[in-house]
C-alpha cells in the first residue's frame, strides 16, 4: 500500500473521477474524506468502500457555498486532525455555446464552483498542511484548460484559472514541504464527458480508473519536489508506470 494512513480529501468524490480515484486511494490504503453536492451519491461510495474494508467520512458540500465549505473543514479536521492531501476535482461543465449564448447566472455557477469553490477548499485546508510542514494539493485540470476552444466558455476560462492559481500557490508555499500540480485526466468515460460529446462513443474511451496513476504518484513521497506542474495522466502512464 503506497498511501497507507495517509489523511486525503477528494472533492466531487461521489461520480466519475472522483468515485474511481476514492476507489483506488481506498485501496492503497488512505484515510479518505469525501464531499460532493448529492448525499445520496456519496452514501453509495461510502457503502461500497466500507464492504472493501475501507470506511470513508462522506458530507454534502457545495464547494461554491462557504459556510459548507467550513462546516466541512470542521467535520475533517475534527477526524482527522489534519490533511496530507487534497484533491480539487469537484467542476461544473456548464452549457457548450458561444460565449454569446451565456447568461450571467450560469457563467456565474460555474465560475463559482470550479474557481471560488477551488480557493475555498484549498484556503480551508492549507493551513494544516502548512502547521505540519508537509502535503500535496493536486487540482484537476483539462486540455481546454491550456489551448482555449469554441463552445466551452466559462468551463475552459475556469480550466484556465486553475492552472494560474496552481502555479501561483505553487511559489507561494515553495520550501515548505508542500507541492502543489495540477493533472490533466485527458478524455474518460463519464457523464460530464457524455454531456459534452453525447454523440461520441463511450466504448472507445479509457474508464478514470486508468488515470488514477498519476494521482497516487503525486499524492505520495515519491513526487517529493515536483511542484507547479501540469501533468497529462496519458503521458505520465506512458513514461512513470513503474514508480506509480
Amino acid at each position: 500500500m503506497k498511501l497507507k494512513g495517509i489523511r486525503v480529501v477528494i472533492t466531487g468524490g461521489s461520480r466519475g473521477l472522483g468515485r474511481a480515484l476514492a476507489a483506488r486511494f481506498a485501496d492503497e490504503g488512505a484515510r479518505l474524506a469525501l464531499c460532493a453536492r448529492s448525499f445520496d451519491d456519496l452514501n453509495r461510495v461510502a457503502l461500497d468502500l466500507s464492504l472493501r474494508g475501507s470506511p470513508c467520512l462522506v458530507s454534502a458540500c457545495d464547494i461554491a457555498d462557504a459556510a459548507q465549505v467550513a462546516q466541512f473543514e470542521d467535520l475533517v479536521l475534527s477526524e482527522f486532525g489534519a490533511v496530507d492531501v487534497l484533491i480539487n476535482n469537484a467542476a461544473l461543465l456548464g452549457p457548450r455555446a458561444d460565449i454569446l449564448e451565456w447568461s450571467k447566472p450560469t457563467w456565474d455557477r460555474v465560475m463559482d464552483v470550479n474557481v471560488n469553490g477551488l480557493f475555498s477548499i484549498t484556503k480551508a485546508f492549507l493551513p494544516s498542511m502548512i502547521g505540519q510542514h508537509a502535503g500535496s494539493i493536486i487540482n484537476v485540470s483539462s486540455s481546454v484548460g491550456k489551448v482555449g476552444k469554441r463552445r466551452w466558455g466559462a468551463y475552459a476560462a475556469s480550466k484556465f484559472a486553475l492552472e494560474g492559481f496552481t502555479q501561483v500557490l505553487a511559489e507561494e508555499v515553495r520550501g515548505s514541504g508542500i507541492r502543489v500540480n495540477s493533472i490533466d485526466p485527458g478524455a474518460m468515460d463519464t457523464d460530464m464527458r457524455h454531456a459534452a460529446y453525447p454523440d461520441e462513443d463511450r466504448s472507445k474511451l479509457k474508464s478514470p480508473s486508468e488515470v488514477a496513476d498519476a494521482f497516487v504518484y503525486l499524492a505520495s513521497d515519491r513526487s517529493r519536489g515536483t511542484t507547479g506542474q501540469c501533468i497529462v495522466a496519458q503521458d505520465f502512464t506512458k513514461t512513470h508506470k513503474e514508480i506509480a
